[in-house]
């Protein structure tokens, strides 16, 4: 069992240049977005496919923002919903959080921010992410913090262990050091990169969880990074 491999965001956003921008910046990242144009076909989405996170515009055609977000919290919908909108005032601010909002964002905003705000978000302990991953012979419980692998147990440090996990999410898919420098060490600017002390805890965790056994789970890909997946014949 393990996680989904990307975040899969709705943006809701009637301004063409605008969802461009965004859908391109995100796809960027590493993320997987749909956009709907309109109150209905956003709230349609919202309704019948599953998605983490939901980017939502206010001033919609159709069925305006407020409406989106009051019927989605109406149908006991738990999926985090960022408003990004134009309109700045308190009463608009409170009226939206107030409506369901998890975090609201006002146009114009920088892209970094943007993605600051997603990220919190996502770390929020979303309840469907999975407490336990398997991969082969390899099982990691989030809850429990332990590791076992062709049923022993296997001592990891908390950065080993997060390391680890981050890997088991994206199982079978290239994680980048930039990657992980973002994400697991939630470091975004330094002056020199994290590569290094990367690789450092790679080849340890290398060690304790791979190298002992018969096959190889975790792989380096020259140039690019790391994908943890099982042996293919």
């Amino acid at each position: 069992m393990r996680g989904r491999c990307v975040l899969k965001i709705l943006l809701i956003e009637d301004e063409p240049r605008v969802a461009r921008a965004v859908q391109e910046g995100l796809q960027a990242e590493g993320f997987r977005v749909t956009i709907a144009a309109t109150g209905e076909d956003g709230f349609f989405r919202a309704t019948t496919e599953p998605y983490d996170l939901i980017l939502l515009d206010l001033m919609l055609p159709g069925r305006d923002g407020l409406e989106i977000l009051t019927a989605l919290r109406a149908q006991k919908s738990a999926t985090p919903v960022l408003v990004l909108t134009a309109r700045d005032t308190v009463q608009d601010r409170v009226c939206g959080l107030d409506a369901g909002a998890d975090d609201y964002l006002i146009k114009p905003f920088a892209f970094p921010e943007l993605l600051a705000r997603i990220r919190a978000l996502a770390r929020r302990g979303r309840s469907d992410a999975p407490p336990r991953f398997v991969l082969a012979d390899l099982a990691l419980d989030v809850v429990a913090r332990t590791c076992v692998r062709n049923g022993q147990n296997i001592q990891l440090t908390n950065r080993e262990f997060d390391l680890l996990e981050y890997l088991l999410r994206h199982a079978g898919h290239t994680v980048t050091r930039e990657m992980l420098a973002r994400d697991v060490w939630q470091v975004t600017e330094r002056m020199t990169p994290l590569n290094n002390v990367i690789d450092v805890h790679i080849a340890r965790l290398r060690a304790k969880m791979d190298t002992p056994f018969t096959s190889r789970l975790l792989r380096t890909i020259r140039g690019v990074g790391f994908v943890l997946a099982e042996e293919t014949s």
